[in-house]
Order: C-alpha cells, then sequence, then structure tokens
C-alpha cells in the first residue's frame, strides 16, 4: 500500500478519482484473495492432521469368519467350526 500511495496522489489531483478507487479495490480484493488462500492452506493441513489421528487411533477390523442365519433368535451368528 505504501508504493501506491504517490500514484493515488497524482491520479487524484490530475482529476481521476475514479482511477484511484480502482487502485483500492483492486489492492483489496488481492488482500482478499490473499487471506482466502492463507485460511485454505491452513484448513487443509488441519484435516490432513486429523485423518491422520483417526487412522492412527482406528481398531482394526475383526474377521468373524462366515456368518450362519439363526432363524430362532433372527440375527446372523458366526458358524461354529470346532
Amino acid at each position: 500500500m505504501v508504493a501506491l500511495w504517490p500514484l493515488i496522489a497524482v491520479a487524484w489531483e490530475s482529476g481521476m478519482p475514479h482511477l484511484v478507487g480502482l487502485m483500492l479495490i483492486g489492492a483489496g480484493l488481492y488482500a482478499g484473495y490473499r487471506a482466502l488462500t492463507h485460511i485454505a492452506g491452513r484448513t487443509t493441513e488441519g484435516m490432513q492432521r486429523a485423518e491422520a489421528d483417526v487412522r492412527q487411533r482406528s481398531v482394526p477390523e475383526k474377521h468373524l469368519g462366515t456368518l450362519e442365519y439363526d432363524p430362532i433368535s433372527g440375527v446372523y451368528r458366526p458358524v461354529d467350526r470346532r
């Protein structure tokens, strides 16, 4: 913004306030773009850390083998092959 100050002063004195407005809008849009990029990067990093944490704490699957329907209780149970 400091580098734009001499340009703003010259444009204002020469009767082009619309140019000053366009420069300020452009600077604001650029600052907003940079801020959103920064926020998106932080969010992505946070999501990656959270996913890694969940993967690390997850319980491995328990393989029950073949399941067989029990008509009396109405549920599936592991087949007893002893």
